[in-house]
């Protein structure tokens, strides 16, 4: 079947190309790792969520500085943020799917040693008479082919468009193992909703120097998922105040510089 350009929809053509771009940025890749005529801002995405509140519930405001210190591999620091999140109402199946997401991007090591701290915190905490909410189990997640397509879906809605660009094609297995493990063994595992694993991805990305044009995309990502402005400040001050200044600063400048290109794309409509 051939295809033929109509003039009508130039604007819509790079507007597609533009989201690839943005998705493929939002995936922890540099402007320099997408492709040249993909360098486009893309306006008003398409949340996959609907804020209900301009303030994060206690829940998510814990999540914050567990998967930052766990990232960042202080546990003295992480059984401090354990105990508060499980006595802000977190339950041990939601915490256990934090720690786990955590390798994902900081290493299967400090996702480890994070969960072995966690079986100490719950071990203290039963013999103090604490009983914390089991919590939900996850669903089942889709195998072979189908986790694949559902990987991919669920990419490509959280990023806003296809995810393409030079980098895949040069090392098409990561391209696959985002899809697979991250985007499908991850992101489908029902337990946890996507509004918390971007909170999570936002705590571990800004305890990590050196990933600040990763941490600018997944705040794009996570106003994609409905969490607003005034939430995501919320977050770079948690983070100021329970983690460290520098992390709180990382996170206040992603998302300000993508406030800054949310504007610029405004303007230039």
């Amino acid at each position: 079947m051939s295809h033929q350009t109509q003039p009508g929809n130039t604007a819509s053509k790079a507007k597609a190309t533009a989201l690839s771009a943005v998705a493929a940025a939002a995936l922890w890749l540099s402007p320099d790792q997408v492709n040249a005529s993909q360098q486009e801002k893309v306006m008003n995405p398409t949340p996959v969520a609907t804020a209900s509140s301009q303030s994060l519930s206690a829940r998510q405001q814990a999540i914050v500085p567990v998967t930052a210190w766990a990232a960042s591999g202080d546990m003295a620091r992480l059984d401090t943020a354990l105990n508060s999140a499980l006595d802000a109402g977190m339950s041990m199946n939601e915490a256990k799917e934090l720690l786990v997401q955590v390798y994902a991007y900081a290493g299967f090591p400090r996702s480890l040693n994070a969960l072995g701290e966690l079986m100490k915190v719950v071990a203290a905490r039963k013999q103090r008479g604490v009983v914390d909410a089991q919590g939900q189990e996850p669903g089942p997640v889709p195998k072979g082919d189908a986790l694949l397509a559902q990987g991919t879906a669920n990419q490509t809605q959280l990023s806003g468009g296809p995810v393409t660009g030079p980098l895949f094609d040069f090392a098409p297995a990561i391209d696959e193992y985002l899809k697979t493990h991250l985007f499908g063994d991850i992101f489908a595992r029902s337990n946890l909703d996507w509004q918390s694993r971007e909170l999570a991805t936002l705590g571990i990305l800004a305890a990590l120097p050196g990933v600040e044009s990763q941490l600018q995309s997944h705040m794009r990502i996570s106003m994609n998922t409905g969490l607003t402005a005034g939430q995501l400040q919320q977050v770079a001050q948690i983070l100021a105040s329970q983690v460290d200044a520098a992390s709180g600063a990382r996170a206040e400048s992603a998302l300000n510089a993508h406030l800054r290109s949310l504007q610029a794309s405004a303007k230039a409509e």
